[in-house]
């Protein structure tokens, strides 16, 4: 498995975890927000890896 396809795999895990949380605890949770900070910064290091190859 190569580095993209971790982070693909990471960002899933995050994303899933994530909707758990807000399910059971609310999006306005800490919790689902310290989530949500985690993916989208885990896709900006996707995007930014993505833009890298397309160049």
């Amino acid at each position: 498995m190569n580095e993209t396809e971790k982070l693909l795999q990471e960002i899933e895990n995050v994303r899933k975890q994530m909707s758990e949380v807000a399910l059971s605890k609310g999006i306005t949770s800490l919790e689902s927000i310290a989530l949500s900070q985690e993916l989208d910064r885990l896709l900006n290091i996707y995007n930014n890896e993505i833009s890298k190859i397309h160049k």
